[in-house]
């Protein structure tokens, strides 16, 4: 066998239709595309859905329900999973569940679920866990970590049914060292005038005949 033997199989090749070429042709005149009509003339374009005038069929069914943008949508991992797959005083981290394969998505946040036992005493750091699955990674002397999402601004979403895990009073202030603390002693230690401000109601200062002296 050579190159010139080489051809392609049959009916995978075949001659282009000529229309407008004459009677003889038999696609000639109109050109197989009829007499008139929307569909004879050049640039038609058929609307997806269209059925001719009559109500679509997308719009024939009836709707139910919404869509909700701001929807997140976890990748979820019970206790059984874990209990199965990691020894005893592993750190379980999004990074190896994605790597061993048992969250198969780039993208999503894991919760930790609490379907089956656990008996192994495992660091799960995840984004979000249930109830019932911390009651049982304590239970069995493990310990959980919530990984808060979106950066500096992001929110803690922890166990189900509570707040954020640290509260804006605890967060800790990054970059600014011992200033932070300085600051806070400042603000304690400045309490409101209650004379200062007796004294500018009434129009009577420091400076007034009637003014409180203050002994050095």
């Amino acid at each position: 066998m050579n190159l010139s033997d080489l051809k392609p199989p049959k009916g995978a090749k075949h001659a282009k239709k000529r229309v407008g070429r004459g009677y003889g042709s038999g696609s000639g005149v109109t050109s197989g595309r009829g007499d008139k009509g929307q569909k004879s003339r050049s640039g038609y374009h058929r609307k997806r859905g269209f059925e001719g005038g009559q109500m679509p069929l997308h719009r024939r069914l009836p709707k139910r329900g919404f869509f909700n943008l701001f929807r997140v949508d976890y990748a979820v991992v019970n206790l059984d999973t874990l209990d199965e797959r990691f020894e005893a005083g592993t750190e379980v981290t999004p990074e190896l569940l994605r790597e061993l394969g048992i969250v198969r998505s780039r993208t999503k946040l894991i919760k930790v679920l609490g379907r089956g036992e656990i008996n192994t005493k495992l660091h799960v750091r995840a984004h979000k866990f249930s109830r019932t699955a911390v009651e049982k990674i304590t239970a069995s002397g493990g310990k959980i970590e919530v990984v808060v999402r979106g950066g500096a601004g992001g929110v803690a979403a922890d166990v189900e049914g509570e707040g954020p895990t640290d509260s804006p009073e605890t967060l800790p202030v990054e970059g600014t060292g011992g200033a932070d603390e300085a600051a806070v002693s400042r603000v304690a230690s400045v309490a409101p005038d209650d004379d200062a401000g007796t004294d500018a109601s009434s129009g009577e200062g420091a400076d007034g005949d009637e003014g409180t002296e203050v002994e050095s």
